[in-house]
């Protein structure tokens, strides 16, 4: 069977595709500027008789719809027709959800039996760490330019300082060098305030994981009362102990972009500070609430675990169960408690910076439960003051434990790795995708029998 020429059939493609956008325009239905309106395609082909033209001339047809292709297999026809050089494919894509019709019409004039499956309903999610460059959603009812109730809502200079922060974290590309800061005289003196008062509950009121990281950071990382921390110098900190690395972020942002930051071991960080006219409390993160906060817990191997499994499980996710992951990151890596030696212990970066509430967690007045990811994954929380319920685990590696069997009931049409090699996520919906993944556990399973052999 002879294959059909592109030549022709593309300028026919063209005047189709243009056609169906304007239909869709004049319906309304098409945004050109929103990411959303691409969907994920998997196609499988048959060229029969390939030579290199043929492959081009189905090449040209992806790049004429601007595909964003995640994955492209070859293999011989199985049953092949006419010739060894038959041809089956397989491509994993994303394109324009106004050309998916076009683009398979265009495709059968050069392929045979072309088969598509729509992945429309899975939300997009980064593949690759460069995409977090995209996942910067904020949510604005913390501005300090638009809340009323923000400590600097009437401060002009404060808005400057705040709007130059987020100059630098929208501008930041992942790969480029973290943002330097300058921090002024009176930034540092609230820095030095929040710092002095919360260094000196710690040793009681923390978990052990918390004061070894918190130890180490004040000798390798600047951490002390008259110095704010340069991220730089923690996110280079992070990265040795556990991979973690620190992105600038200008704000509060929407949960299924900061989760996504997760997966990839990067966590999105505030630089400004809260004002001056309220040091003990901030409505929204501020570098307080992250460096104080969130980097030790981070700086522990069982705990970044626990992060990143909550960003996994967030890819592709539907808003409900995005939802229930925020709600569970909000009742552990915010204000997560747990045992230790008998005692209650805190590791939630919301109680860890924040020194009213972490008085209040470890008193007698708010209720305490087990942690159990199915009933704190629904409990009410509460955003504007201190929460009435918390929750406790056995231990971080139970909790982790716990999560895990937790987010593998999350119901998704694919199975997703993440290999740090590459720090991309692989769809593993193929076999030879599983086997690939498969193998590399293998070798990492191989090189630490061998480790225990030599122990022995």
């Amino acid at each position: 069977m002879d294959l059909v020429g592109i030549s022709g059939p593309k300028e026919e493609a063209n005047k189709e595709k243009m056609c169906g956008i304007q239909s869709l325009k004049s319906q309304g239905s098409l945004d050109s500027n929103r990411e959303d309106d691409r969907g994920s395609l998997i196609l499988t082909l048959t060229l029969y008789n390939v030579k290199k033209i043929e492959l081009s001339k189905a090449a040209e047809v992806f790049e004429m719809f601007e595909t964003q292709i995640y994955h492209f297999e070859t293999r011989r026809t199985k049953k092949p027709k006419n010739s060894a050089d038959d041809l089956d494919i397989f491509v994993e894509c994303e394109v324009h959800s106004a050309d998916v019709g076009i683009l398979i019409t265009t495709l059968k004039r050069v392929a045979k039996d072309v088969k598509a499956s729509r992945e429309d309903k899975v939300p997009w999610f980064p593949r690759k760490i460069q995409d977090l460059d995209k996942c910067h959603h904020l949510i604005t009812k913390y501005d300090p330019s638009s809340d009323h109730g923000q400590p600097g809502y009437a401060d002009l200079e404060y808005n400057k300082r705040r709007a130059f922060f987020a100059d630098l974290a929208f501008n930041y590309r992942v790969g480029d060098p973290l943002p330097h800061i300058e921090y002024t005289a009176q930034e540092t003196a609230t820095w030095g305030e929040v710092y002095r008062k919360l260094r000196s509950l710690y040793p009681t009121h923390a978990c052990t994981q918390y004061l070894d990281a918190f130890q180490q950071l004040e000798k390798h990382c600047g951490y002390r009362e008259d110095n704010i921390p340069q991220l730089q110098d923690v996110s280079r900190f992070l990265k040795e102990r556990t991979g973690f690395q620190l992105t600038p972020a200008a704000g509060l942002l929407s949960a299924r972009d900061f989760l996504a930051s997760l997966a990839f071991r990067v966590f999105q960080c505030t630089q400004y500070i809260r004002h001056f006219s309220s040091p003990m409390h901030s409505p929204e993160p501020d570098c307080c609430h992250e460096l104080l906060g969130h980097v030790p817990m981070l700086a522990d191997k069982e705990f970044a675990q626990f992060s990143q499994d909550i960003g996994l499980a967030s890819l592709g996710s539907s808003e409900e169960e995005i939802e229930k992951l925020a709600t569970l990151y909000w009742f552990t890596v915010e204000f997560g408690l747990c045992k230790q030696n008998g005692l209650i212990k805190a590791y939630g970066a919301g109680l860890l910076s924040s020194y009213g509430e972490l008085m209040y967690a470890l008193s007698n007045e708010p209720e305490y439960k087990p942690f159990d990811p199915e009933v704190t994954a629904v409990h009410p929380y509460q955003d504007q003051a201190f929460q009435p319920v918390y929750f406790i685990a056995e231990n971080l590696e139970d909790a982790k434990v716990k999560l895990q069997n937790y987010t593998m009931k999350i119901k998704k049409p694919f199975a997703l790795h993440y290999d740090p090699f590459t720090s991309r996520i692989e769809v593993l919906n193929t076999p030879q995708k599983v086997k690939r993944a498969l193998h590399q556990i293998k070798e990492g399973l191989k090189n630490l029998c061998l480790s225990l052999e030599n122990l022995s």
